[in-house]
């Protein structure tokens, strides 16, 4: 029988699981939803979709750069806790996925997901994602992608064993250079490359907060606009990559480093693992207790 849209979005609903599963249990089991949650409790699906409500705010960046040195791909993959992420079968997931992003080049994470995996050819990688939650009994999520393609080159580069990762696309051929401004950009904490691309609300606030603290300096307000002005460039150089200073020779910034290797910095990503991602406080004694019972 044909499975309609809404007894996939039903079982989606109580159970959880991924679209594509939802489907193929209840062709499966010619429609019979009973059935079909038996079966994905036999294959583990359904335990693994318990746990993907569970925050994931460890894991580990990684990133993939062709040998030419003409693609690139840096991805965010999360787990629950800190030992799962240096599981080696975790490690070897996430190696598969962003080799898969540089490759295969999806839009978003929701393409990603499903595309059909580069590794496990049968399946998606919203399947292999599922799979590898109910085996390694942890939630899993991938959160993040930057991929780069470029005339140029691009390079990567990935400090703490996983925790920062960096991907910069240049206009280049110096692959230590290229290497340089990627420890600078993991180490900085660059938000944009230069001062033409801080949002105008952004520029507008910074401006407010600096005026406000130059009056309550008790400085005149007719001169308050000339000393924010000045002022401003301490915030261009925190956010700003051009406008840094180089972490390797402090007396030049990064934008005199360009212009005497007379190279050009087109984009760059920088994922730091779980910044954003609010974690759930936890009672290590009703953990305890818990893992007892």
């Amino acid at each position: 029988m044909e499975v309609t849209a809404s007894q996939v979005m039903e079982l989606r609903k109580k159970t959880g699981a991924g679209m594509m599963e939802c489907k193929k249990v209840l062709t499966e089991a010619q429609g019979d939803e009973a059935k079909a949650i038996e079966l994905l409790q036999e294959r583990g699906i359904l335990k693994a979709a318990k746990k993907s409500g569970r925050i994931a705010a460890e894991g580990i960046v990684s990133a993939y750069v062709s040998e030419d040195k003409k693609i690139g791909a840096l991805v965010e993959v999360n787990s629950e806790t800190d030992f799962v992420s240096q599981n080696e079968e975790f490690k070897a997931f996430v190696a598969d996925v962003v080799k898969q992003v540089a490759l295969n080049n999806p839009k978003d994470v929701e393409e990603l997901l499903a595309q059909k995996s580069i590794v496990e050819t049968d399946k998606t990688v919203q399947d292999v994602l599922t799979s590898k939650i109910a085996k390694i009994g942890e939630n899993l999520t991938i959160r993040r992608i930057a991929r780069y393609e470029t005339a140029g080159i691009v390079e990567s580069y990935i400090h703490g064993d996983g925790k920062i990762g960096v991907l910069v696309e240049m206009e280049t051929e110096d692959s230590a250079l290229a290497k340089d401004i990627c420890m600078q950009i993991a180490a900085a904490r660059p938000e944009v490359i230069a001062e033409s691309d801080v949002p105008a609300d952004r520029l507008e606030k910074e401006k407010e907060i600096l005026k406000a603290q130059v009056v309550n300096e008790g400085r005149p307000e007719n001169i308050a606009e000339k000393i924010v002005m000045g002022r401003l460039g301490k915030f261009y150089g925190e956010i700003c990559l051009l406008d840094q200073e180089f972490v390797k020779d402090s007396s030049k910034k990064i934008k005199d480093l360009l212009n005497e290797k007379k190279a050009t910095i087109k984009a760059f990503a920088r994922f730091e693992k779980g910044e954003g991602i609010e974690k759930a406080e936890e009672n290590f004694a009703e953990e305890v207790a818990k893992q007892l019972k």
